[in-house]
């Protein structure tokens, strides 16, 4: 998985979340993300879901409308509360289950550039095996306490994304310090300086 953010002339994605799945969750904030299969290819490899480098010129109008369907199934999952025998609970729990079921995209190594083993896929990712990748990443998510334990919704005014805190002490507030903190400590120091003033 990647950090940090990729940027292009229309949109931004981030990925701070920790899991994949959670990173695939923050592409409706703070506007829909995964409008275009353009942006699609670029959040698939931002994501670490495929080698940088890989070709996804294969990727047609039908694969952003999977992933948002995938992350429309992971939302309840992972913002509610488990709850077992709600049929919305049910039915997204049993789509991902099935999504995961197929095989993700096969690795292999290869030697690069003086010799350094490299990361490259079999053949072209195919859009369910992608998607499987997403989903397992959810059934390791909602299956391990620890991660569970560990899920934040970010403090920041208005943020709904949710995130893994792996900080010392679990003591982050914020999806990103860059983004949502930053906002925050901006607002801070204007409310002190309005104070100041007055």
């Amino acid at each position: 998985m990647a950090l940090g953010t990729v940027t292009a002339a229309s949109y931004e994605l981030r990925f701070d979340t920790g899991r994949v799945c959670l990173d695939l969750l923050a592409t409706t904030h703070p506007v829909e993300r995964l409008g275009s299969v353009e942006v699609l290819r670029a959040w698939i490899t931002g994501a670490g879901l495929v080698p940088a480098g890989t070709a996804l010129a294969h990727a047609d109008a039908s694969w952003p409308v999977a992933f948002r369907e995938l992350r429309g199934w992971l939302a309840p999952l992972v913002r509610g509360r488990p709850a077992p025998g709600v049929p919305a609970y049910d039915l997204a729990l049993a789509r991902i289950n099935e999504l995961a079921r197929a095989a993700p995209p096969v690795p292999r190594a290869v030697p690069g550039e003086g010799g350094v083993l490299v990361r490259r896929l079999d053949g072209p990712p195919g859009r369910a095996a992608l998607l499987a990748a997403v989903a397992r990443d959810a059934v390791e998510l909602l299956t391990d306490p620890v991660a569970l334990g560990s899920l934040r919704q970010c403090e920041g005014d208005n943020c709904p994304i949710v995130y893994v805190d792996t900080s010392r002490g679990r003591r982050r507030r914020w999806c990103s310090s860059e983004v949502c903190g930053n906002r925050e400590r901006v607002a801070r120091h204007r409310r002190r300086a309005a104070l100041a003033r007055a």
